[in-house]
């Protein structure tokens, strides 16, 4: 691997990198594994999800960048530490890459601040922030020095954002709590209600991938649910249909079209007649659920369309970026 620069997506599900050159070289979750009794950490990535199956009641899940904020600065530097020291070359005892991290429009400057310290402290040289709405313009194809304006909807783990990006830069922008890891939530604890079932987050992710819809189907779909019985404690499945599912969405899809709604009335009227005619472009893991554009389009009465690989979207902008910094250096910030 050559020694160049690095782009991030430091998401609050998935961690991808962008290698110059290369392409994305890393995907992986946005997770540490911390020992309950000892507050050790065991694992980063890949390997901390392996050990919260095999270990649930002895292992705890940190994220370092939760939905709510961004986690404590140790975690920052551990979890930034091991993604660099796996893409680091080989052969090179000494590496300091410079590095592209796209950010939320609505992250404090003291979590800017300790992002770019546990960057630092991984081993990196300098650091940029983009931010993550100007990376999924730019990712989705659509020229933003273009005299057309455009809206994008990053659905992801934990944050929706919702930004209308002209020449002059990011115009309007809103960002609200409720995405990918709320639908779980929801989804789990319908099933609970429903069933009197107790099931993981990874079987809800599994539900809401495999019969999850953000509109109530004319055939609904079925599914054989595994989990836990609230009240003996014994195994028990139970079929779960997409109608369910949609029930258990409905408010948190409705939340999200509001917030669209809100961001088009904070919109200049021209902007917001080109808006009407470039439409809305969706990214993150929470524009695979099936139907989202669809709701969106329906209840906005925009055309709405889905990026070909939404999880990839921010990661592919700020490639995009790194590879051309003397056309998008504006977009960045130190």
């Amino acid at each position: 691997m050559p020694d160049t620069d690095i782009a991030m997506d430091l998401g609050t599900t998935n961690t991808l990198v962008h290698v110059r050159g290369l392409g994305i070289v890393l995907d992986e979750p946005s997770v540490v594994a911390v020992e309950r009794s000892t507050q050790r950490v065991l694992a980063v990535g890949t390997e901390a999800k392996r050990a919260l199956v095999r270990r649930p009641e002895e292992v705890v899940a940190v994220r370092p960048a939760s939905a709510e904020s961004i986690a404590d600065r140790s975690v920052i530097d551990v979890i930034l530490s091991a993604f660099l020291e796996r893409i680091r070359p080989r052969r090179r005892l000494r590496w300091s890459p410079d590095m592209l991290i796209t950010v939320p429009a609505v992250m404090s400057e003291r979590e800017r601040q300790m992002i770019i310290s546990g960057a630092v402290a991984a081993g990196a040289g300098s650091v940029h922030m983009l931010s993550g709405l100007i990376a999924t313009a730019i990712g989705a194809g659509l020229l933003v020095h273009s005299p057309r304006a455009c809206m994008v909807v990053n659905i992801g783990g934990g944050l929706t954002e919702i930004g209308v990006i002209a020449p002059a830069g990011l115009i309007a922008r809103h960002s609200i709590r409720i995405a990918g890891e709320s639908f779980n939530t929801l989804i789990a604890s319908s099933i609970f209600h429903i069933h009197n079932l107790l099931i993981g987050d990874s079987t809800a992710e599994l539900v809401k991938m495999r019969i999850g819809s953000a509109r109530v189907e004319r055939h609904p779909s079925r599914i054989e649910v595994n989990g836990r019985d609230a009240s003996s404690g014994q195994p028990r499945s139970v079929g779960i249909d997409s109608t369910t599912v949609s029930e258990a969405l409905h408010e948190p899809l409705r939340a999200i079209v509001n917030a669209i709604r809100s961001t088009l009335n904070l919109t200049p009227p021209k902007i917001a007649a080109e808006i009407a005619e470039e439409g809305i472009i969706l990214s993150g893991g929470g524009a695979c659920l099936r139907g989202m554009d669809r709701l969106i389009s329906e209840e906005t009465g925009l055309p709405v369309r889905t990026d070909p690989r939404p999880m990839m979207t921010v990661a592919k902008g700020a490639g995009i970026v790194l590879d051309d910094m003397r056309r998008y250096g504006e977009a960045l910030s130190a």
